[in-house]
């Protein structure tokens, strides 16, 4: 047992202080909860700590209390993980909270039973402690929308910065663990809503090839792009997770889609000098402060050839006409049928998009005080068997995805063509000012990741650097089912570049 695992096991015996979480490990964590002699008020300490460090951040949305939390520890005896706590997003169903994707319009949502991640995380040993705030409804409702801010939840803030933008959807989970009140949180992503909160707070961020885990029980944006996927402080820690939340479901036809070979075992079986020899397409241009981008490519450049990789340098060439206007109505035409679906199987008061949309009008003052639910009037214009300008939405959607597919040709022949291990490249630029007149700075913004979230290919963010204060993250993308290969990469670059960023707030 090591001297962090003493120290907060001596301090759970007494009163935890706002030290004794940080930087504490799935492994960590997990030592010093089984060897606590009281373990109830061990958990009766670690939650009244947890909701005392996220008072000014306000990264929990609800927590289970401690007598459940040691009933699931009970339940998880002589499992893998057994007592290590764990987060999730509040677009999951978890039997006991209501799941309301931080909309005051599902508070009676109730669900029947647990997401499939949510069993599998339980027989995996982990304590589910509560929901993470989110965007409000994954960061689809309106235009001009500000990340981390939800009518159930409030505003998520930035821990390295509380005038500051967290990003999202995912805020809170990734807010919670930057603040290390958990090891691990789960997120979800349909377009950069695991991977932007990650590498603006710090932290890693895995978003999985869509089907490798399953999307039953979480309220959906897009069956083409939805995924869930772990956010943590280390690779490993959220290798772990993915590994306990992946594997086929009969629920989603997606995650028949998994290899027959795929090495779910080799998704925790890291090797410190795996990039020797790996060839990477470092992508050189971005948008933005060139200056600072310059400088972290030129960093990111350094760890590489270090640790013994090849370098190809990258220009992603220009988008199709119509990509991006596409991309949105792919979005629009799935969230009307997934979102009814969803609401037709749940316990809600809300019978489908529309209701959402009434209740929305009666209650402007709570729900649309900053912006509106554009996205939401255009998803019920772009459903199934609807006309637009005198073309029927089906046809459109089809024609759409047609013009997306280029995402997923192009990744790949960037790979194929100049023998890529991967595609790495900048996540994103640092966190943004809160604005409740204008919305997110995502105009002004830059980074990667999109193609891959649109092609429904893994994306991996770690920490790469500071920028005036605060911290970025490197991106590593591949084709689909690379994740073995992609967390190997990322691992081997974290060990070398050892950057663990932890914010200010909190520590004292």
């Amino acid at each position: 047992m090591n001297n962090k695992a003493i120290f907060f096991l001596f301090l759970s015996s007494l009163f935890c202080n706002a030290e004794s979480l940080k930087s504490l490990s799935v492994l960590e964590f997990k030592e010093a909860i089984a060897l606590s002699q009281n373990k109830k008020a061990f958990l009766e300490n670690y939650l009244e700590e947890i909701n005392q460090l996220d008072n000014e951040v306000n990264s929990i949305i609800a927590t289970y209390d401690s007598s459940m939390l040691y009933k699931s520890y009970v339940y998880g005896r002589n499992k893998e993980w057994q007592g290590v706590p764990i987060i999730i997003k509040d677009n999951i169903d978890s039997r006991g909270l209501p799941n309301t994707a931080g909309s005051l319009s599902m508070l009676d949502n109730f669900p029947r039973r647990d997401a499939h991640l949510v069993s599998r995380l339980k027989k995996a040993g982990f304590l589910v402690v509560g929901k993470a705030n989110l965007s409000e409804w994954a960061n689809f409702r309106g235009r001009n929308s500000v990340s981390g801010w939800s009518s159930h939840g409030g505003q998520t803030r930035n821990p390295y910065n509380l005038d500051y933008n967290p990003c999202g959807s995912s805020s809170g989970s990734a807010a919670a663990v930057a603040l290390g009140l958990v090891p691990v949180s789960i997120g979800t992503e349909t377009n950069g809503s695991i991977t932007c909160p990650a590498s603006i707070n710090g932290v890693v961020g895995i978003k999985p090839t869509v089907g490798l885990v399953s999307r039953h029980g979480i309220i959906p944006i897009s069956s083409t792009q939805d995924t869930a996927g772990p956010i943590a402080r280390s690779v490993f820690d959220a290798a772990v997770v993915l590994k306990s939340i992946s594997g086929r479901d009969p629920k989603d036809s997606a995650t028949n889609k998994i290899p027959s070979d795929f090495n779910f075992s080799g998704l925790i079986s890291l090797k410190n000098n795996y990039l020797k020899g790996k060839r990477i397409g470092l992508i050189l241009a971005n948008e933005g402060d060139l200056d600072i981008t310059f400088t972290l490519i030129k960093k990111a450049e350094k760890v590489f050839l270090e640790a013994g990789a090849e370098i190809v340098p990258i220009t992603l060439k220009p988008l199709p006409n119509n990509f991006w206007s596409s991309a949105l109505f792919i979005l629009e035409h799935e969230f009307f049928i997934g979102l009814n679906e969803y609401l037709k199987k749940s316990k809600s008061s809300m019978e489908n998009m529309a209701s959402i949309v009434e209740f929305n009008n009666a209650n402007k003052k709570e729900t649309m005080g900053f912006y509106g639910q554009e996205y939401f009037l255009s998803s019920i214009a772009a459903g199934p068997g609807k006309k637009i300008e005198g073309k029927n939405t089906d046809e459109i959607y089809q024609e759409a995805l047609a013009i997306v597919d280029f995402s997923r040709n192009y990744l790949d022949a960037v790979l194929e063509d100049n023998e890529l291990d991967a595609i790495v490249g900048l996540t994103r630029n640092t966190a943004w000012k809160i604005d409740y007149r204008t919305g997110d700075n995502f105009e002004n913004g830059w980074g990667n990741g999109a193609l891959s979230a649109i092609s429904g290919y893994p994306h991996i963010t770690i920490p790469l650097s500071m920028v005036d204060g605060f911290p970025t993250g490197l991106s590593f993308m591949g084709t689909a089912w690379d994740e073995v290969n992609l967390i190997n990469l990322a691992y081997s670059f974290e060990q070398k570049n050892n950057f663990f960023p932890e914010p200010a707030i909190g520590k004292n």
